[in-house]
């Protein structure tokens, strides 16, 4: 079955879709998905009027959930199921409605079950409004059952 995922990225491009016919929360919200690759992903969010605050800013909760669903997907990249076991989200500039906010996950170390990623969302000018760091667990399963991580070749 792995014949059907020759490379690493198109196992990330399988898992993405899974992961996304599934995610109601971040298909509700309006984000999408601009790039997956392995231990990456990158999502946009446009800030509609019902997600501003009282100080007419992005509410930073959905600010997060941007980041996080980011994060979910470059983490589960490799078709292991893996979850949050910490974040972290400094909040550096506020975001208005009608921008257009841009999440980027990195990853910055996987050994075992465990991985750190830093997801930086910015609007599209180039403003950063937060940093959020993410630490993955690696629990049982796969995303898509039955298919197995595919090594690059040497």
């Amino acid at each position: 079955m792995t014949d059907s995922y020759p490379n690493p990225q198109a196992l990330a491009d399988a898992v993405t879709q899974a992961m996304w016919s599934r995610d109601r929360a971040t298909q509700g919200l309006g984000i999408k998905v601009l790039s997956v690759k392995p231990g990456y992903a990158m999502f946009a969010m446009t800030v509609r009027g019902d997600m501003v605050n009282g100080h007419h800013i992005c509410h930073g909760g959905f600010i997060f959930t941007l980041a996080d669903s980011t994060f979910a997907f470059a983490c589960n990249s490799y078709n292991q199921n893996t979850v949050a076991s910490s974040c972290n989200i400094d909040f550096l500039a506020p975001a208005h409605e009608g921008d257009v906010l841009e999440a980027e996950a990195v990853e910055r170390s996987l050994s075992g079950r465990t991985g750190v990623y830093d997801i930086t969302v910015r609007t599209r000018n180039g403003k950063t409004v937060a940093l959020f760091r993410g630490k993955s667990y690696r629990i049982k399963g796969e995303v898509i059952a039955g298919l197995q991580q595919v090594d690059e070749a040497p």
